[in-house]
């Protein structure tokens, strides 16, 4: 239980501090107009996110196994 209320705790930080960088940013409409827009980067993010999913794939297996045992 300490541990979801943990996890629970630091999505909520990451949240608002991420909505909170974004409203930091005053009159970022987008591009203005004629202008090519600029192609945004997704690698780092699916990167980040397949990693924290093999960990926690590893994880669960090691405490199935220990379970087992």
């Amino acid at each position: 239980m300490k541990h979801y209320l943990f996890s629970a705790a630091l999505l909520l930080a990451v949240w608002s501090l991420a909505s909170v960088s974004a409203l930091a940013q005053p009159g970022s409409g987008g591009p203005a107009p004629g202008t090519a827009p600029t192609d945004t980067p997704i690698d780092g993010g699916i990167s980040l996110l397949l990693a924290g999913g093999v960990g926690y794939g590893l994880r669960k297996l090691q405490a199935r196994r220990k379970a087992q045992q």
